[in-house]
């Protein structure tokens, strides 16, 4: 860099994003930047965010997502506000018109649900009427009252919605990407923190990312084939062993019940069962995560007296990211007298194993300037370092400091870049259980129900859902039960959908979704021929699609 640019670049780094665009970032940083930029200014927001080290206490799905669909997913009635039962009942005919391809119910339902919206402005059915006009199901597909819906909602607080539409502002023209991309970014940022106080979010999840079923345009039967649930023969095998005293089993069905993977149910009573069971037999792993259960007080009542003594053990018999959360619990006096040093210590124990959680506290640490001297840079190396590793908390914090960032905020890319971290965490939220209802129908068969949840997830901006959407218009046709304006789609509106959702999943990186639309436009396969969109189409993907983009340019020197 050129000294009449005033810049002396502090360092470079490599970031990647997640699930998002799937793609690098270089970033390159001043000391121009830390001075002027996010150092002065994002440390002096959210004070209670930074106090408790960004620990926020997790709050019920209910409270962070009115509305939400998990209780006619999950048949769960005991949750259900008798002062939204018209509001249920029309979401729960819409699920079952899907399921069965009933245009009746579902017009009903679509009525019910807008009753529900007029009568009393509530926003998660202004939500659910702003994803009618975008799909037109019983409606005439209209964009315009799809956001007008949406805002409404928003407006009203619904994550949902708001999440809609800053995913549509980052789709806008890109002559305008700065302003949009603001706009999306303070969006995501909203979703971002309440996702962050998600009861998923708060108990470090491994499995956060929907899954893809399919692998081009083959059903990826090897995924499936592993989410039987309860039923799967290797689950009732792993739960046999853990019934006659294997300490490893018992851990691992902990583990199945606690993160609900491979689709068994979530049962937060049968996890910590298990993993108490595990600690009498001297289990290193469940004595951690048992530490962090008390700790937390997720399911169980809080006691760090219990938390700090599960920790300690684990610690001590050689399991390292257990000092997290002694490290944890020495910075806050948890269980145990504040020591700083001993924090510190923990935290650098954990960073040298490359343990993520321990790289974000210690970026804390040097953030606050406690019980180290105050370093936003070296603060700012260990974030980027857990968020490339993944963590929720370190990809939120990154995306704060470069949004507070007056100089960097000017930046196009990196406005973008800001909106992509809070999207990424954003869709960690509890909404993204969709996904998991979505998966579950469709391992069960239930094509409809699959289609119309990751329809829903579509419109909230999750590439993985927009990608199994159209490969079930593609694959199933009208057995999709893809609902239209006057009845099941007809095929000219299936492929119109799938073609818009491929279309959004190549925005967002798929290979196999770029492919398929510039296809479509270079071949007019359902499309007329347009090979400037052809080219669009396949520069999405990676640089394995070089060889289609050549075969493009002979055409615009005829």
């Amino acid at each position: 860099m050129s000294v009449s640019s005033h810049k002396i670049i502090a360092f470079t780094f490599l970031l990647y994003i997640h699930r998002v665009h799937a793609q690098y970032f270089i970033l390159n940083f001043s000391d121009e930047d830390f001075h002027n930029g996010f150092d002065n200014n994002s440390t002096n927001q959210d004070s209670n965010y930074y106090e408790n080290f960004g620990q926020t206490e997790p709050k019920p799905d209910q409270e962070l997502d009115p509305g939400s669909w998990r209780p006619i997913l999950e048949h769960d009635d005991s949750v259900l506000d008798p002062a939204l039962t018209l509001y249920y009942s029309s979401l729960k005919k819409m699920v079952s018109a899907a399921s069965e391809g009933n245009f009746k119910l579902m017009e009903e339902a679509v009525i019910e649900v807008n009753t529900s919206a007029s009568a009393g402005n509530f926003p998660p059915a202004h939500s659910v009427m702003g994803f009618v006009f975008g799909m037109g199901m019983t409606r005439e597909a209209n964009g315009t009252k799809s956001f007008q819906q949406h805002q409404l909602a928003a407006e009203g607080g619904n994550m949902q919605s708001k999440m809609v539409i800053a995913y549509k502002y980052i789709q806008l023209d890109v002559n305008k990407c700065e302003q949009m991309h603001e706009k999306a970014a303070k969006l995501y940022a909203e979703v971002a923190e309440a996702a962050l106080s998600s009861f998923l979010i708060s108990k470090e999840s491994p499995i956060v990312a929907p899954l893809r079923i399919h692998r081009g345009e083959e059903e990826d039967k090897d995924v499936l084939r592993r989410l039987r649930g309860e039923e799967d023969e290797d689950f009732k095998m792993l739960e046999y062993q853990a019934h006659i005293g294997n300490p490893s089993a018992m851990y691992r069905t902990g583990l199945f019940y606690y993160f609900s993977l491979r689709g068994v149910r979530h049962d937060q009573d049968k996890a910590v069962y298990w993993f108490s069971k595990a600690v009498e037999k001297g289990e290193l792993r469940s004595m951690k995560i048992l530490g962090e259960i008390y700790a937390r007080g997720i399911g169980v009542e809080r006691n760090y007296t219990k938390a700090f003594g599960c920790l300690t053990l684990a610690a001590e018999g050689g399991l390292y990211s257990a000092y997290t959360g002694l490290g944890y619990l020495y910075l806050n006096g948890y269980g145990v007298d504040k020591n700083y040093t001993k924090a510190r210590e923990c935290f650098e124990k954990v960073s040298d194993s490359e343990d993520p959680r321990g790289m974000y506290y210690l970026g804390m640490l040097y953030l606050k300037g406690i019980g180290v001297k105050r370093d936003v840079k070296q603060a700012t190396k260990y974030f980027l370092v857990a968020s490339n590793a993944g963590l929720p908390k370190a990809m939120y914090q990154i995306a704060k400091m470069l949004h507070a960032g007056d100089e960097l905020r000017k930046n196009p890319n990196m406005l973008k870049l800001v909106a992509a971290l809070y999207k990424s965490v954003a869709e960690r939220g509890p909404w993204s259980s969709l996904s998991r209802w979505a998966l579950e129908a469709y391992v069960n068969g239930d094509v409809g129900k699959a289609f119309i949840l990751y329809s829903r997830m579509s419109e909230l901006g999750y590439e993985v859902a927009q990608s199994n959407a159209a490969w079930i218009l593609d694959k199933y046709g009208e057995r999709s039960m893809c609902i239209g304006v006057s009845g099941l789609c007809t095929d000219k509106e299936r492929k119109e959908r799938a073609h818009a959702l491929w279309w959004r999943a190549s925005k967002q990186g798929n290979d196999y979704a770029a492919l398929l639309v510039g296809d479509a436009y270079y071949y007019g396969r359902g499309k007329e021929r347009d090979f400037v969109r052809a080219a669009e189409a396949y520069m999405q993907g990676r640089p394995g699609t070089i060889c289609h983009i050549l075969k493009i340019l002979p055409k615009f020197f005829c």
